[in-house]
């Protein structure tokens, strides 16, 4: 698995343990709920910005090796 697909899969359990919809997180994050979904899956090319705002709403910090 990588990094992306990685990220978005613990974003994705992260989410669904804290109780949250992709419609609630997007709106949490500033964002839409398209671009959960590209995150969630690894798909698409959703922005840093998005990933770290998403990340950050559920209490997840994204580092870079």
């Amino acid at each position: 698995m990588d990094d992306f697909t990685s990220i978005g899969a613990d974003i994705r359990s992260a989410r669904k343990d804290a109780g949250l919809s992709q419609e609630d997180l997007a709106h949490l994050a500033g964002t839409s709920q398209r671009t959960v979904r590209a995150i969630e899956t690894g798909t698409g090319n959703p922005s840093l910005r998005a990933v770290v705002a998403a990340a950050n709403v559920l209490g997840l910090h994204v580092a870079v090796r």
